[in-house]
């Protein structure tokens, strides 16, 4: 049993500089966990609600006060002094103190960092590491990093319509190699953009957004810098991120940085002649989140990779049962904060499992010092991570402490699905 002795929250600033939440929870009087929930900029319309205060006054809106005052307040009031003999039996305690759908009486927020807190202070407790809590003896394998280096989209000032390009070392022999592998292309695409007079200025996941507008022209600099740095395509594989429902309108997807406008089903063989041109193996988000039609279509032309729902399924365990019969896609991004709790987030990773779906846990562009999803990614075997570019801490530490799992794994550690 866990008696749970202290609760605080507290307004912190994520990777933009926007408010989120930290919470630090002791346990027993003498175990504390900390943890920092993440916040999107893409982020689909069926996601749990972050609360924020509407307040024009502080942050342009953005304050986090009124989730911050529901632990300090509602929450703790409900769990101090409480034993609970589970994660789970907490964080539905707190899921039925909110009573809402979308966790929008105390926020998503407020709810998840009270989850992961308690998640980190009872690893403690147990003397177990993070990972090794959150799964068990057979948690060993260290994930494939998709590494975002170009950006477009809502994330980016460009022409560019794709979200993000990313660079994956699918075939690496382990983890450190394979993260070294990706920091060397970074660089070496910092060389080629500069000796095109193209900017190397990062954005808010780090990435760089030079100032083009073609899809194709975007994947040709990727291939260069993968080859410029001594690799091959066989080696380090190209993922995108389309996020396809922020250029959505009216059934069709308006390509406007190429003067595009699609049919669902034009824009499947968009991506199949993409895919046969270039060697990409990973597309997320390839149709709007309520394009059904668009999904299954290309579901069913059997584009030979992973077909990645995110909008589309937002983490949701009654969402992806909905959709599992339809095979919409055959793989699931994992976000904690769009369904808010930790529990919720492990019991939709083995729904998708247990139906032979990839799943490839996920960081938010608004990010900080918390490496939880980094734990997380071992703990459930996802076999792939998807946590920013090779620069800026909020990113990096997720990689460091997946090289830190890595050396504790030793001989046990295992890389990618």
């Amino acid at each position: 049993m866990v008696n749970i002795t202290k609760l605080h929250a507290l307004e912190v600033l994520d990777s933009r500089g926007n408010p989120t939440v930290e919470v630090s929870m002791t346990i027993d009087n003498q175990r504390t966990g900390r943890a920092i929930v993440p916040s999107g900029a893409s982020t689909g319309s069926h996601e749990a609600l972050e609360l924020r205060d509407g307040d024009a006054k502080r942050y342009g809106w953005k304050g986090t006060l009124k989730a911050v005052a529901n632990v300090n307040e509602a929450i703790s009031s409900a769990v101090i002094g409480k034993d609970f003999d589970s994660l789970a039996t907490f964080e539905q305690t707190l899921i039925d103190l909110d009573g809402t759908p979308n966790k929008s009486k105390l926020g998503a927020n407020a709810i998840l960092a009270c989850g992961m807190a308690y998640a980190q202070a009872d690893a403690q407790k147990n003397g177990k590491r993070l990972y090794e809590y959150l799964g068990n003896q057979d948690s060993c394998v260290m994930p494939v990093p998709y590494m975002n280096i170009i950006n477009g989209g809502a994330h980016a000032d460009n022409g560019l319509d794709f979200q993000e390009f990313m660079i994956i070392p699918q075939w690496a022999s382990s983890f450190h190699e394979g993260l070294r592998m990706g920091a060397e292309v970074f660089h070496t695409l910092k060389k080629l953009l500069k000796a095109q007079w193209l900017a190397t200025s990062v954005g808010d996941e780090w990435w760089y957004a030079p100032n083009i507008r073609s899809n194709r022209e975007a994947l040709d600099l990727v291939i260069k810098a993968i080859q410029d740095a001594g690799y091959t395509t066989d080696q380090i594989k190209i993922g995108l991120d389309v996020a396809s429902t922020e250029f959505f309108k009216d059934g069709k997807y308006n390509i406007s940085g190429e003067w595009k406008i699609l049919t669902p089903k034009e824009m499947a063989q968009y991506y199949l002649d993409l895919v046969k041109d270039y060697p990409i193996v990973s597309i997320e988000d390839g149709f709007s989140e309520d394009d059904f039609e668009g999904w299954s279509f290309f579901e069913s032309m059997n584009p030979g990779i992973r077909t990645v729902g995110d909008d589309l399924y937002v983490t949701n365990v009654q969402r992806l049962e909905q959709w599992i019969a339809q095979k919409l896609s055959n793989s699931i991004l994992i976000k904690l904060n769009q369904i808010g709790s930790v529990t919720e987030t492990l019991k939709t990773i083995k729904l998708a499992h247990d139906n032979n779906m990839h799943s490839i846990i996920s960081h938010r562009s608004g990010e900080s010092e918390d490496t939880f999803i980094a734990d997380l990614a071992v703990a459930v075997n996802s076999g792939y991570i998807k946590t920013g570019s090779l620069s800026r801490t909020d990113r990096i530490a997720k990689y460091n402490q997946l090289l830190r799992i890595e050396q504790q794994l030793g001989s046990k550690a295992k890389y990618g699905k």
